[in-house]
């Protein structure tokens, strides 16, 4: 065990320290004064507590330990999400959470890794052969299209699209063809792009669907974003004052504890899914270009630890890991200045939830698993070639 926390990439323990402080420091500037969140700042400590002893759990265990059960773990995970269409519990108009014995657990968090684990597992298997269309693409993307359907059942969108994209991303290394790639991304744009050009040309229509079926506030989404000279003033309330705020911030921020929009509760959620905007609004341009690098250096060392790995399924677990990070940090920060629509998504490692940190730090475990084995490997493999080649000397 020894031998294995010296071959841990200590760089990485460290960002995971910073960010840890980050967010510790950036929710209790959205809470200290809040009479119903103010806990939030010791639970948030609480949870990361227990995602390092997750982080060096999983660090410690060999990751092909998990790659060997990866189809139970998936039905497993397929069966919790079930589980939640039945007895889950609704929080801000998504039904998304288990209440296990006063623990609150969403499974549609904790099912990106149980994604990346089995899409991993089934790319390695093809070992590196041109991936047939529907041999190898279309069974991939039905075992995403499940997942996909029962949590966009549950009212989750943000979630649901971040299974999309980890899908496409472990195709697009995983030896997709050119052709294909192509196709995909055609057909994709296009559908984007029809997608759009309807709402906006049917939008009394597509309002009152979605009224019928219980989906009204995907309006206040998505309007905000496409049509917001259009928007209603409740839907437009969110990302307005948001958008105000970050630009209140300047350079250099408004300083600790006094953001005018923040401390006034006039950008709702800022210690879950706005905390960009604390950030933004209190520290600045500086401060968030700071949070942007420190997520880039993630990244990085994700990224070497995927080039150091000779196993075939470790650096698919990696990239999968990064385009996860990648699409939550982009959906994040661009619903705030209108890039992309309000969904709920949480920024990684600093917005407030336990399931979600939880996920994140297993996963940061699981990279760290990749790493230190592979290491391991390698040295037994250089031991067991260095001693045949001692003795083939003492035999000649």
């Amino acid at each position: 065990m020894i031998t294995k926390l010296k071959r841990v990439d200590w760089t990485l323990f460290t960002i995971l320290l910073i960010l840890m402080a980050t967010s510790l420091v950036v929710i209790y500037s959205a809470t200290h004064s809040s009479a119903k969140f103010g806990d939030s700042t010791s639970k948030m400590a609480i949870y990361y507590a227990l995602g390092f002893i997750v982080f060096f759990v999983m660090a410690l265990v060999d990751y092909r330990f998990w790659l060997k059960y990866v189809l139970y773990i998936y039905i497993g995970g397929l069966m919790l999400l079930l589980l939640v269409m039945v007895i889950g519990s609704t929080l801000n108009n998504a039904q998304g959470w288990l209440n296990l014995g006063g623990v609150s657990l969403q499974p549609a968090e904790l099912f990106k890794m149980v994604l990346i684990m089995f899409l991993s597992v089934m790319l390695a298997s093809k070992r590196k052969l041109k991936l047939g269309f529907w041999r190898d693409i279309t069974p991939l993307l039905g075992i995403t299209f499940v997942p996909f359907a029962i949590v966009m059942a549950q009212n989750d969108l943000g979630n649901a699209l971040s299974y999309l994209i980890i899908t496409m991303a472990l195709l697009w290394i995983g030896n997709m063809k050119y052709t294909q790639a192509a196709f995909i991304t055609i057909i994709m744009v296009t559908l984007v792009i029809v997608g759009i050009r309807s709402y906006v040309a049917y939008h009394d229509n597509i309002e009152a669907y979605f009224e019928s079926v219980n989906r009204e506030h995907w309006i206040e989404r998505i309007d905000p974003w496409l049509m917001p000279d259009e928007a209603t003033e409740k839907a437009i309330y969110h990302t307005r004052n948001a958008k105000l705020a970050i630009a209140s911030g300047g350079l250099s921020g408004e300083g600790y504890m006094k953001g005018s929009s923040v401390q006034s509760e006039r950008v709702p959620l800022t210690y879950s899914d706005s905390i960009f905007v604390v950030v933004a609004e209190e520290f600045g341009f500086i401060g968030a270009a700071v949070l942007l690098l420190l997520y880039f250096t993630l990244i990085h060392r994700l990224v070497l630890v995927s080039l150091e790995c000779r196993e075939r399924a470790g650096p698919y677990l990696i990239i999968g890991i990064v385009a996860m990070l990648l699409y939550q940090i982009f959906e994040n920060i661009g619903m705030f200045i209108g890039l992309m629509p309000l969904t709920g998504i949480t920024l990684p490692f600093i917005s407030f939830g336990g399931t979600s940190l939880l996920m994140n730090m297993a996963c940061m475990g699981l990279v760290m698993s990749i790493r230190v084995h592979s290491q391991v490997d390698t040295d037994e493999l250089s031991v067991e070639s260095t001693g045949r080649y001692t003795r083939r000397a003492a035999q000649g």
